[in-house]
């Protein structure tokens, strides 16, 4: 019995892939970890590009931005839009303002939404989840409804064109979200550890402020960065109460640059621009560990 051999012998080419295998191999590259990379790489794109664009145009020269394409990255930066930047407005006032009103606003909503939580979920009383739904329903009320009776009460009682008018409505707004977020933290504290601690003696006022807040400061991070993003940038409040020059706040500043004098030094408002941002851009940097630790849980104990 005679046998056949094959003619190309180890000589011929690898042999193509079959229509199923190539399937597979378009399936095997479109899998969620390559869809994910994917996705994080133009999310990155496009939330990076934007500040790359507004820091290389606060160094483009006046000339070469106006007559050239506004996109182009600039060949010769230059420092000049920064000096206009701070002779034609008043930036350190500004950002002084600003601060004052996000600071002392940040340690009222981190305050009063730490006791209210620990009052609503660990000592819990009658008619507490009724209270905590009347805060609740404060996160679907628009801020442009109290916008013209505070600016009433406001003139009323002499507070108009003050810090306070502008911080007041900032805390309030932010109290809800805030005690929701210390509730959920203040729900996985074992109770065991207030029983444990109560036995030691612990009055409700130790164990608020040296069991319950110690554990809470991954919490605190993500509620103060989260408030601070919003107060900073916040126009609508500030823009209502705030009427003399010298209180002006960031949004409100950067808004005197625009048609000043009938034209808009572009380069210089960019670089006013880059200077105001920078404090966010800081704490995000300092913030972003323990704000994503306790935006995900794991700072729970």
């Amino acid at each position: 019995m005679s046998t056949t051999t094959d003619i190309r012998g180890s000589a011929a080419g690898p042999a193509a892939p079959a229509p199923q295998d190539r399937k597979r191999m378009r399936v095997r590259f479109f899998t969620a970890p390559r869809l994910s990379k994917i996705l994080i790489t133009l999310v990155l794109l496009l939330q990076v590009y934007p500040f790359f664009w507004l820091v290389t145009t606060s160094l483009r020269p006046a000339k070469d931005f106006a007559s050239g394409n506004p996109l182009a990255v600039t060949t010769s930066p230059t420092l000049d839009n920064l000096t206009r930047a701070f002779e034609n407005g008043d930036i350190p006032r500004f950002l002084l303002n600003s601060a004052l009103i996000t600071v002392v606003a940040d340690i009222l909503i981190v305050v009063l939404g730490m006791m209210g939580a620990y009052a609503l979920q660990v000592l819990g009383f009658r008619f507490s989840r009724l209270v905590l739904g009347l805060f609740l329903l404060g996160i679907v009320v628009p801020v442009q409804v109290a916008l013209v009776p505070l600016f009433i009460n406001y003139t009323n009682v002499g507070l108009l064109d003050t810090y306070p008018s502008v911080i007041l409505p900032q805390v309030g707004f932010a109290l809800p979200m805030s005690i929701f977020l210390f509730m959920s933290f203040y729900s996985y504290v074992p109770k065991e550890t207030y029983e444990a601690a109560a036995l030691d003696g612990c009055g409700p006022y130790r164990l608020f402020w040296w069991i319950t807040t110690p554990m809470s400061l991954g919490t605190v991070a993500t509620v103060v960065f989260v408030n601070t993003i919003f107060i900073w940038n916040d126009f609508i409040f500030a823009n209502t109460f705030i009427l003399s020059t010298e209180k002006k706040t960031v949004p409100l500043g950067l808004q005197s640059y625009l048609g000043s004098m009938g034209s808009t030094d572009w380069t210089a408002t960019f670089a006013a621009v880059s200077v105001t941002v920078t404090p966010l851009v800081l704490a995000f940097l300092v913030f972003s560990k323990v704000v994503v630790r306790g935006l995900s849980g794991t700072s729970r104990t």
